[in-house]
């Protein structure tokens, strides 16, 4: 028998991603890329035990913000709001199985842009990341946003959140994204790493039942 892709190659392993059965160098090839891999695949697991992420200094600059620093102190001191965040794109993430990691990271990138406009210039400019998937991810981390606020003013009597802290979380959520992620096309590699870290019934009202998501990237 030949491989379901290539139809050349002789078939050697079972792809639960088209329910066939591919050759070794197929399923290298296109894991991720053209193919939809469950997170379940073993082949997948596998290779996740050997590869690493793109290390961020191979990235653009640009696409970190690095412009804006994040240091230890800010993450120690807003580790509910990280945790809050981080839980908003696990639940997101949950209710859409069509959302990959680069959609995650489209959505924080934009998310991050509009911030940086806002807290230096001054300007409202809402930048969007494009698809509705992402967009829908926005409106998360913005309510997430809303209710972290209404709960500081609840318990100090205001709200002490400014929109320059609120950069810095976007972006450390962006730069965690792409320390965690393969970088494929089709990867799911930090959205599954989000839901390890937040079981199903985990309530983001409980964070220390989900072990800490705050580690540097």
């Amino acid at each position: 028998m030949s491989c379901a892709i290539c139809k050349t190659r002789r078939e050697k392993r079972f792809c639960p991603a088209l329910h066939e059965r591919i050759c070794p160098q197929c399923c290298g090839e296109a894991r991720e890329v053209t193919l939809d891999c469950p997170s379940d695949c073993v082949y997948l697991q596998q290779a996740r035990l050997h590869e690493r992420p793109v290390p961020l200094e191979q990235l653009e600059p640009g696409a970190l913000f690095a412009a804006t620093e994040v240091g230890k102190q800010f993450v120690y001191e807003h580790e509910h709001l990280l945790l809050g965040l981080s839980f908003a794109i696990s639940k997101t993430a949950r209710g859409d199985r069509t959302l990959h990691d680069q959609d995650i990271i489209a959505a924080l990138t934009a998310m991050g842009k509009t911030y940086d406009t806002l807290v230096n210039s001054g300007l409202h400019y809402q930048v969007s990341p494009g698809g509705l998937s992402q967009q829908a991810l926005i409106t998360e981390l913005e309510k997430t946003l809303k209710e972290y606020r209404e709960l500081e003013a609840k318990h100090r009597g205001y709200a002490t959140l400014r929109d320059s802290d609120v950069l810095r979380a976007i972006v450390f959520l962006v730069r965690m994204a792409h320390s965690r992620t393969s970088g494929r096309p089709k990867s799911r590699a930090l959205i599954d790493s989000l839901f390890e870290q937040f079981p199903e019934k985990t309530s983001v009202l409980a964070p220390e039942q989900a072990g800490s998501l705050i580690i540097s990237p």
